[in-house]
């Protein structure tokens, strides 16, 4: 594991995943967040609090520097607090936008892949599991 303030899991095989890193990498000039891309063949949940492939695929997560698991909005949360931008994602805290947001990010979360048209969270599990053979 690394040694940020985040460490941030993200799919770098999905453009707007990659489009939100990008920015936030622009931002992160003290080196606060970590970016670990899932989708390289080299990731190995050992390393990352053993969140599997098929769960880091399923729902964006990071890891706070005390080894806290994070998930869905509060990785978001937590990224732009870390590059100055907290106010953006403030909103989300409060009780009935929070749980507005949370589903936002459940309905995201789970149509990202074909909005995005990549194969489905099977097919890239099943793609997956060959490379690992």
């Amino acid at each position: 594991m690394t040694k940020q303030d985040l460490t941030l899991l993200f799919d770098g095989g999905c453009p707007l995943c990659k489009r939100e890193v990008s920015f936030l990498r622009s931002r992160d000039s003290s080196n606060r967040i970590a970016f670990i891309n899932i989708d390289s063949p080299d990731y190995n949940p050992e390393l990352f609090c053993k969140i599997s492939y098929r769960e880091a695929m399923g729902r964006i997560h990071g890891i706070n520097s005390s080894g806290k698991v994070l998930k869905d909005i509060q990785v978001f949360r937590e990224a732009y607090r870390l590059v100055g931008l907290g106010w953006i994602y403030a909103p989300t805290t409060w009780p009935l936008l929070g749980a507005l947001f949370d589903g936002l990010y459940t309905f995201w979360a789970r149509w990202r892949l074909p909005f995005t048209r990549r194969p489905s969270l099977e097919q890239l599990c099943r793609q997956r599991e060959q490379i690992d053979l």
